[in-house]
């Protein structure tokens, strides 16, 4: 058993609750464990300036801690955000953009914020979980597409961490264990079980192509787990079929 009581093929206690806001098209507050993000989706009828003109829309992400996300107290950003908040919003992004048909939006963008309001490990993986959510919702409040809103998208995306930690694999690792852990890795994969996106750092140790076999076992695990909570929140609001 692990520190909280969790097997090391168990998620932390997953929570989405959808509509959290009222302002915002899309909008998700995500409980994993004690980690809690505020997932809002809002849609724009501009597209960067490079996209301009070529009928395509765009999906990007923002990602920010509060400061009283964590203790000490995490400095606000003012100006230009910090190299760690600008990585994980592009890995946000890039995670949405995987599974959708940007010519499918028009010319119009989906920004999705990811404010972090308890910091208690796997904030960038709660984010794409929830992030996917509130963009589905984003996407079905627009009026004018060039196809059914369901049609823009082409699967489901989430994400998990798992690592090694006193030797052991573990799914979805908490603050504690993710610093003590000798091999740490985000992956980020679709409801079909398509990778997006493997992040793996050995932090303390090497490791073995069949330890990374077996973690990425273990993300599997989890990522179907993640997709049956999506599936539950959206009800019949779930784009795929």
């Amino acid at each position: 058993m692990r520190h909280d009581g969790r097997r090391r093929d168990e998620l932390r206690p997953l929570k989405l609750r959808r509509r959290f806001t009222r302002q915002a098209p899309g909008s998700v507050l995500v409980q994993a464990g004690r980690t809690t993000v505020l997932c809002t989706a809002s849609v724009s009828s501009q597209v960067p300036e490079w996209l301009a003109g070529r009928g395509r829309g765009w999906v990007t992400a923002e990602y920010s801690m509060l400061p009283g996300s964590t203790s000490p107290r995490h400095g606000r950003e003012r100006g230009r955000i910090d190299g760690r908040s600008s990585e994980i919003q592009r890995l946000i992004g890039r995670s949405l953009r995987a599974v959708v048909k940007l010519e499918a939006l028009g010319e119009r963008s989906i920004t999705v914020d990811c404010d972090v309001l308890e910091a208690d490990g796997g904030t960038r993986t709660a984010s794409i979980t929830g992030a996917f959510v509130a963009l589905v919702d984003a996407v079905r409040s627009i009026d004018e597409l060039p196809v059914a809103w369901r049609g823009v998208f082409t699967g489901s995306v989430a994400a998990v961490s798992v690592g090694v930690v006193s030797g052991e694999a573990v799914l979805d690792l908490d603050y504690q264990e993710d610093s003590q852990a000798t091999v740490d890795m985000n992956v980020v994969m679709t409801g079909a079980g398509r990778f997006v996106e493997v992040q793996a750092t050995g932090e303390q140790a090497t490791f073995t192509g069949e330890e990374l076999d077996g973690l990425l076992e273990l993300a599997r695990r989890g990522i179907r787990q993640l997709t049956q909570a999506q599936r539950a929140c959206l009800g019949r609001d779930w784009p795929l079929t």
